[in-house]
């Protein structure tokens, strides 16, 4: 026992000191980001070298049906996968009432091979196309998600939560400290939940949505960061439910309020000599640079069907509402979609505006990736730089979920980098989902057209 307890992060250890683990939760991302996996006993964790679980968990939708993407030869027979955990990514799961870890796992196939649609996986093959080329991608993600009112009716439009005040959330309040000290109950929660966990937050500000909040995370290594937003989500969502609310990370979950987005920082550093590619030996900027932003253009549309993954999500791309119409880029400009940050020469980083905060934090920083990746390969070039409001620009993003599948299917360049089987998969289970949605009729159609066409 206490030898596997050394192989353990420094933040688990002291978690753990002085006490008696119970329970190990054994954890994997689904497409969507939900943690799938078993509880299982510590004295069982510490005999065990995987475990199982069927490869249908990344066929299913959202809703709890599935995508018919399993092997055409085979069929639907939902084969076992032989999942290992990565002690690295042990962490506390402090809201429990015992000593509990959660462990994240991998998935692979019978003969050792990582199963190509398990979005960690996805994120790990991106990476290591980057490595192979001598370069080290580094991202710092944005998560901002709204605390609203507890909703069990989902004819019931959200609300913002109540404050401490006894008043319910104010919009249009960005940045005000007065806004954060009204869910300063949640917020002292998430803080000791992370430190307890081991996780470093950059910083938490009010958002200009009802009850939106944004935490910042330092930038890092791709695959850690995507853990850390996946064991976040769980984590926020907790403290928030020891408080009477709900955290959400819909992209657009209250209507006139602007979305929620999972902003992606990217850097690459030079393997060799660990210097940021998109910076000179005299600080300017570097044909990389360019090359990394031409890719984010030319390749994002086919991507937005991953870092845009629901029907609600296309709400988001609204003209003048905080989130972007475009692919224009530009220095220091929030209207534009790929942002460049102020900073000096060895903190150049471009930033990605597209993704929503409903997106797999695998799945959306690899789709990001692979898009730099392919500029970055292919030497492609980006447009003239945007000056101004690129809301007077035009609007050149998918706007609903079945042209973005769309765009999607016909990337084979971004399925290469992805995964053939990954995109096929994707696909298959994204169009289910669609499909699905379009058998609802909305209170809007009831309203409108019941009467009047």
């Amino acid at each position: 026992m206490s030898d596997w307890m050394t192989q353990l992060p420094e933040a688990a250890q002291a978690y753990l000191e002085g006490r008696r683990l119970d329970e190990v939760e054994c954890v994997i991302a689904d497409l969507p980001g939900i943690a799938r996996g078993k509880a299982v006993p510590a004295s069982k964790f510490i005999r065990q070298e995987y475990f199982h679980l069927p490869d249908s968990i990344f066929y299913q939708t959202i809703t709890g049906d599935w995508g018919e993407a399993a092997d055409e030869d085979e069929g639907f027979i939902e084969r076992d996968m032989i999942l290992r955990p990565d002690l690295t990514t042990a962490t506390a799961a402090p809201w429990t009432g015992d000593w509990t870890l959660q462990v994240i796992h991998d998935a692979y196939d019978r003969k050792g091979l990582p199963i190509p649609c398990a979005p960690r996986n996805v994120l790990k093959r991106v990476v290591e196309m980057y490595r192979k080329e001598g370069w080290e991608p580094v991202v710092a993600p944005e998560m901002e998600f709204f605390l609203v009112a507890r909703n069990l009716d989902p004819a019931k439009e959200i609300e913002p939560m109540m404050g401490r005040s006894g008043r319910p959330a104010a919009a249009r309040q960005a940045y005000s400290m007065t806004a954060v000290d009204e869910f300063g109950p949640v917020i002292d929660d998430i803080y000791d939940f992370a430190e307890a966990q081991g996780f470093e937050i950059d910083g938490i500000t009010q958002e200009g949505g009802a009850g939106q909040l944004e935490i910042n995370l330092l930038h890092g290594d791709p695959v850690k960061l995507a853990d850390e937003v996946f064991y976040f989500k769980r984590l926020i969502r907790e403290a928030a439910l020891r408080h009477n609310c709900f955290a959400t990370f819909m992209a657009k979950p209250i209507a006139q309020e602007p979305g929620s987005a999972m902003h992606i920082h990217h850097s690459v550093m030079d393997l060799e000599t660990g210097r940021n590619i998109f910076s000179g030996p005299q600080g300017g900027e570097t044909d990389a640079f360019y090359n990394f932003i031409g890719g984010l253009q030319i390749h994002l549309p086919a991507a937005v069907a991953v870092l845009a993954p629901y029907v609600n999500s296309y709400r988001r791309y609204v003209r003048d509402h905080a989130a972007p119409i475009n692919l224009e880029w530009g220095r220091d400009n929030r209207t534009t979609g790929i942002r460049i940050p102020l900073s000096g020469p060895s903190s150049r980083r471009v930033e990605n505006r597209l993704a929503g905060m409903d997106c797999n934090p695998y799945l959306g920083i690899a789709a990001s990736l692979a898009c730099g990746y392919l500029g970055l390969k292919n030497e492609l070039r980006p447009s003239k730089q945007f000056r101004g409001d690129a809301y007077d620009g035009v609007g050149d993003l998918p706007r609903v979920m079945g042209q973005a599948l769309d765009v999607f299917d016909a990337s084979t360049a971004l399925h290469a980098v992805l995964g053939e089987e990954f995109a096929r998969v994707y696909s298959i289970v994204k169009r289910t989902e669609y499909e699905e949605f379009l058998q609802v009729i909305s209170p809007w159609e009831r309203e409108h057209l019941l009467l009047n066409v």
